[in-house]
């Protein structure tokens, strides 16, 4: 549940850092490179328009909605040109920050949050973001969602307070977006000429809840691995400890596990380079092609029960002979994908963290903070949660937002732990549906990663910009029919690859290297 801006530093890999990178902004997890103005089909990076009033002058703007705190005019450094930085509070206690250049490219920029939110607008990540906005021209504005997660961390903000949980599902992004434009319009004396939503995760969430509710708040919008449904995707974390908590796997069973599916499924593109292109394909079954033993302490095979723990999760979350959530794709156990958010040799996963939280906090009405998890009932815990609708993403119907010439990307790694990809597929799927696929194309594109980790990490490439195709789909109608990808090792760059609107995937050309992007085209499946 964390963001991917397309302008940001290089990614970081995820794995011991991952609770922590789960609580920061969205916008700081992702490391594709900021725009890039020589594949850019119009100039986002000239910064011409002036403030028509002084920085200190926005104070004034207070009023009964909202709250300027402070107005500073902020020098130029090396890497940051001056600025108007501003902070504020949208009643009833909904921080948020803007960041004014006074060379201003007239473009807006808006950042996604990560987890359970609750960060600073002036805390060092969300901060770093902003200054790479600003640095390039934008607007920029961040906010908090509506409490601090340093003294309400994780859920625990909305304990028997409906505000506080509205104010994270939607209306702290709309209003803030709304403030914003607000006070750019009285420091430049102009609107606006576009806006842009850029998070991941709990970002790409946010960044579909505008889309769907709020249609007129952002002309582009990059939502990446959105946790469209939350809800579900915290019952998928209890059904998977559920399954661990009757017979666990340690960190080297899955990594046996990795071994064992790339094996299987890795040359299935056509192609055995450590990368499964779509995991729907592979037909690994852990029942017939891992080793079985009965002896628990073997390090080299694989108990009854742990066989039955891999086919839950697997096979996902039931009840009632339903399917109610998709199990965990095939691809991830490699490289550590599992650590830290499906398995643990250190105690408590993250996913447990995050789902106990959500039952004891916000799912139920009223909250019920005795919750425990290993209680669970499938059959009929699931009917009884109360927050659907407030905060779940997962209206197909985007016409409002398509007829006002709204554009939106959303990409997703396949070998994605912390968030199941197959959310996402079905849904653009669902979009695709209601809307017809030509109409959808026209102004939704989803992109697939193979072998990426949540926002970032994994065995494939990760490093991609999605900010400037999505800048030259709007304001210059070039839809993005392929983003070039890469993957760096030690500083260096090892692999580049296209990534291809779905359902298109990347196949090899047959000739020339297969780490080199130019070998490979866009084909249908």
């Amino acid at each position: 549940m964390i963001a991917a801006p397309g302008f940001l530093a290089p990614r970081v890999a995820v794995g011991a850092l991952a609770l922590l990178i789960f609580a920061v902004p969205a916008a700081a997890q992702n490391g594709s490179s900021f725009l890039d103005a020589a594949r850019s089909a119009i100039d986002y990076t000239v910064a011409s328009t002036q403030p028509l009033t002084t920085c200190r002058t926005l104070v004034g703007l207070t009023g009964h909605d909202y709250s300027i705190i402070s107005a500073t005019l902020m020098e130029e450094t090396a890497d940051v040109p001056e600025h108007c930085r501003v902070y504020g509070v949208i009643q009833p206690e909904i921080r948020f920050g803007v960041h004014l250049p006074t060379g201003w490219n007239e473009r807006f920029y808006m950042q996604g949050n990560g987890g359970y939110a609750g960060n600073a607008p002036d805390a060092n990540n969300t901060l770093r973001t902003a200054m790479r906005a600003v640095s390039h021209g934008f607007a920029s504005a961040s906010t908090d969602t509506g409490h601090d997660g340093r003294v309400e961390p994780l859920g625990t903000f909305a304990y028997n307070n409906l505000p506080k949980e509205v104010d994270y599902s939607f209306r702290a992004i709309h209003l803030t977006a709304v403030t914003a434009k607000t006070i750019i319009a009285a420091y430049y004396g102009t609107a606006e000429q576009h806006s842009y939503w850029d998070g991941c995760s709990t970002g790409g969430r946010q960044g579909l809840m505008s889309a769907q509710r709020f249609p007129d708040d952002f002309d582009g919008i990059v939502a990446g691995a959105p946790v469209q449904n939350f809800t579900d995707t915290q019952m998928a974390y209890v059904w998977n400890n559920q399954a661990l908590a009757r017979a666990p796997l340690t960190e080297a069973k899955v990594a046996m596990v990795g071994e064992a599916v790339y094996a299987q499924c890795d040359a299935i593109d056509g192609l055995r380079d450590g990368l499964i292109d779509d995991p729907r394909q592979c037909t690994f079954d852990p029942k017939v092609h891992l080793p079985v033993c009965s002896d628990s302490t073997s390090g080299d095979c694989f108990t009854p029960g742990e066989i039955d723990t891999l086919a839950a999760i697997y096979g996902g979350p039931v009840g009632n002979g339903r399917q109610l959530f998709p199990g965990q794709p095939l691809g991830a156990e490699a490289g550590g994908g599992w650590t830290n958010w499906i398995v643990s040799d250190r105690g408590q996963t993250i996913g447990l963290r995050f789902s106990e939280t959500f039952f004891k906090y916000l799912a139920f009405t009223p909250d019920e903070p005795d919750f425990e998890w290993r209680t669970f009932d499938f059959n009929i815990d699931p009917d009884r949660v109360t927050i659907r609708e407030i905060l779940d993403a997962v209206d197909p119907d985007l016409s409002a937002f398509q007829d006002r010439g709204g554009k939106m990307i959303t990409h997703f790694g396949w070998a994605d732990t912390a968030l199941n990809p197959m959310m996402t597929v079905n849904y653009y799927e669902d979009v695709q549906a209601t809307m017809g696929e030509t109409t959808a194309a026209e102004f939704y594109r989803l992109f697939m990663v193979p072998g990426m980790f949540h926002c970032s990490g994994g065995l494939g490439t990760d490093r991609f910009d999605v900010v400037t195709p999505l800048i030259n789909w709007v304001e210059a109608a070039v839809p993005p029919d392929r983003i070039l990808a890469s993957r760096e090792e030690a500083g260096a760059t090892t692999r580049t690859r296209p990534l291809c609107p779905y359902p298109r995937v990347a196949r090899y050309s047959g000739s020339g290297s297969t780490n080199e992007a130019a070998n490979f085209a866009c084909v249908d499946p």
